[in-house]
């Protein structure tokens, strides 16, 4: 049940969401991070304490504005008064003066990272909500003003998901030499390619009883700064889609599943991963649709209903619930990379993950 708004509420998101948002790049996060002294931790809950309030306000303000009467669906309206009440958390907390004050603002932004969980399931049962009664003629796909919310809604909620818990992560104790709050100094794009690898054909096997296999290519030493986190989710979710294409298409086949080949090379901007597969490829008319939400290229419709129990991580199937492809290009983005997909219909698909090794790109702030 949503909760009512006070105008006086309302009025003090407004005045914070018309405020300048801060973006940081990863080299900045990596330099101030690289000495968690009780100076610096200050000077980052200071910060998170003005920054947070203006990037939740910002996103509270257009969900209650959304085309198409989505504010209104129930899963929406959930949404809604988690990042009302988030912000109501953060305005509330007194000034940051000293390190007592900065240990119970950690725990306050704590708490609103578990509270925002489930946000991107949430929201998509939300989209699939307003699908059902849409107009059998009008395609969730077309209404552009929607995907293009759905895309500053989830890159913003990358960004300060990023930011609180970078700040988290710096409160460690004993932390892994080359890891800098969430950024491995030196992480190997080839090992956390080859853990995706393992996740995403687990769930096959889950799935399906069966998985096709996996080559990879790449100079196990390389190493560069990134976040292995994201990385992890974007290389899951194409595998996920091309293990999926694969099965599907050869599951009454007596031919062997031809594997799905991977390339990591490192060049002087970026480094780009290659995920190929011999799936049956996308029909030319379905590629702009790949990035637009709850669309899915499963040939079952195994999206997200309304009865699913959004407090339960692991109801992810195969198909996901139409979020992954554009969310994970969001995640690319957000340090300056990109990902892009090639198809040949009748033979299979190209993934190219573009990842800026250079770190200086500053966070894209919807």
């Amino acid at each position: 049940m949503a909760t009512r708004i006070s105008k006086k509420v309302m009025e003090e998101v407004h005045q914070w969401g018309s405020m300048k948002q801060h973006g940081v790049t990863l080299k900045y996060m990596m330099e101030f991070g690289s000495n968690p002294t009780d100076k610096n931790l200050l000077l980052s809950a200071q910060f998170l304490h003005i920054e947070l309030p203006v990037r939740i306000a910002r996103r509270s303000i257009e969900l209650e504005n959304l085309p198409c009467g989505l504010s209104q669906k129930p899963a929406v309206l959930k949404v809604r008064d988690w990042y009302l009440d988030s912000f109501r958390d953060l305005r509330s907390f007194r000034e940051i003066k000293d390190m007592s004050d900065e240990k119970e603002f950690t725990k306050i932004i704590k708490a609103i990272k578990v509270r925002h969980d489930n946000v991107v399931p949430t929201m998509a049962l939300g989209v699939l909500q307003l699908k059902r009664i849409m107009n059998a003629n009008t395609a969730i796909e077309d209404h552009t003003e929607i995907h293009e919310f759905l895309d500053r809604f989830f890159l913003s909620r990358i960004g300060i998901r990023m930011l609180i818990g970078q700040h988290l992560e710096l409160h460690k104790t004993n932390p892994n030499p080359n890891c800098v709050g969430c950024i491995h100094t030196k992480m190997s794009p080839l090992d956390v390619t080859r853990n995706a690898i393992e996740d995403a054909r687990a769930m096959c096997y889950r799935e399906y009883g069966n998985a096709p296999e996996v080559t990879i290519y790449g100079d196990p030493d390389f190493t560069f700064p990134y976040v292995p986190s994201h990385l992890h989710h974007m290389v899951f979710e194409l595998v996920k889609n091309s293990l999926r294409a694969v099965q599907e298409r050869f599951v009454d086949d007596d031919r062997v599943a031809p594997p799905v080949r991977i390339i990591i090379a490192d060049g002087i901007e970026d480094v780009t991963i290659k995920i190929s597969d011999e799936g049956g490829g996308i029909p030319r008319s379905g590629l702009p649709k790949l990035f637009t939400y709850l669309y899915s290229t499963a040939k079952t419709n195994q999206l997200l209903d309304e009865d699913s129990d959004l407090g339960i991580a692991n109801t992810v199937t195969m198909a996901g619930y139409g979020h992954g492809l554009p969310i994970s290009r969001l995640y690319a983005k957000y340090f300056g990379g990109d990902l892009q997909i090639l198809s040949m219909e009748g033979y299979g698909t190209d993934a190219y993950l573009h990842l800026c090794r250079l770190g200086d790109s500053e966070e894209p702030l919807p």
